[in-house]
Order: C-alpha cells, then structure tokens, then sequence
C-alpha cells in the first residue's frame, strides 16, 4: 500500500530533489549578480564615460588611418573641453 503522492522516490529521488534545488538557487543568484555587475557605474549598460563612445571611434578612425595625429589631438581636446 502507497501513501502520499503514490510513489516511493527512494534515496535517489531524495539526491535529485537536492541538486536540482541547487542549480535553481545557483541560477537565482548568478542572475541577481549579473544584474547587479551591469548596474554599477562605469558598467556595461550604465552609461559610463560620457565621451568614452567618441573617443573610441576617434581611436579607431586614426589607427585605420582616416585621420592623422593632429587632427586626432584637436578633437580629443575639442570633446573634453565640452560640458
């Protein structure tokens, strides 16, 4: 005769149940940390440097040669004199 649920899960069940609560809490906290580490300041997706993104590209037209030296100066000094 069965009581409860109807079944006998046995030592195994019992070892199942405990690791798949395990991976479910893992997975709550490594989301809440993901959120957390996008969230800080100077994070990825929390805007950062307001002049990071030109300066970048500043960067990167001058090392594919679109722009020299000089004009490379001006406009970093043009962008961090800005408010």
């Amino acid at each position: 005769m069965m009581y409860g649920w109807g079944g006998n899960w046995g030592l195994g069940g019992w070892i199942a149940m405990a690791v798949m609560m395990l991976l479910f809490w893992g997975g709550v906290v490594t989301v809440v940390v993901l959120l957390l580490r996008g969230a800080r300041p100077g994070g990825p997706g929390f805007g950062g440097s307001p002049h990071g993104d030109a300066e970048r590209i500043l960067s990167e037209r001058f090392a594919r040669g679109e722009i020299d030296e000089t004009e490379l100066r001006a406009r970093r000094e043009a962008l961090r004199r800005q408010p």
